[in-house]
């Protein structure tokens, strides 16, 4: 036969209350049918609404599809002109803003800045034998080649130390 804790300040009865009450999550079995009749609510709304569109949907083509048989030989080349205009234009306009922008990177990259991505850059640049960098090339010259360190131009053109 199972016990009955009726005493308040017993831990036995306050944990057989808390499992009565409380899920496997610690949270309230209230607040889980809230949830769930909620989310029931919000699911089936939103399952009519699709019905609804489906259905619009169908008696708008059964409408419209006369109207597009007769006007076909019009509108078909007619879409696809406006089609490739607004595709044109978007494709410009897009690849003038990339051009743009990575032109103001370079700018900034060269000039001494630092945009987003330099650091990889620079990374593959010191992995792929280290290159030219734009704005390294007073500390190259001035303190690798040993210039002001006594270095000087010999043959050919080369610092040497």
């Amino acid at each position: 036969m199972a016990q009955v804790y009726h005493h308040e300040h017993d831990p036995r009865a306050t944990q057989h209350y808390q499992q009565s009450y409380y899920n496997t999550n610690n949270e309230p079995l209230a607040h889980q049918v809230v949830k769930g009749a909620t989310s029931a609510l919000a699911g089936g709304s939103l399952l009519v609404l699709s019905g609804l569109t489906l259905a619009a949907t169908v008696i708008g083509l059964t409408v419209a599809t006369p109207l597009l048989v007769i006007f076909s030989p019009v509108l078909v080349p007619a879409l696809i002109a406006v089609f490739i205009l607004v595709t044109g234009f978007l494709t410009s306009g897009g690849l003038g803003v990339a051009a743009t922008m990575v032109l103001s990177w370079i700018y900034s990259y060269v000039t001494g800045g630092r945009p987003t991505g330099s650091d990889s850059m620079d990374q593959a640049s010191d992995k792929m034998g280290g290159g030219w960098k734009g704005r390294d090339t007073r500390d190259r010259d001035r303190g690798e080649h040993g210039i002001g360190a006594g270095g000087h131009i010999g043959a050919g053109g080369h610092y040497q130390t």
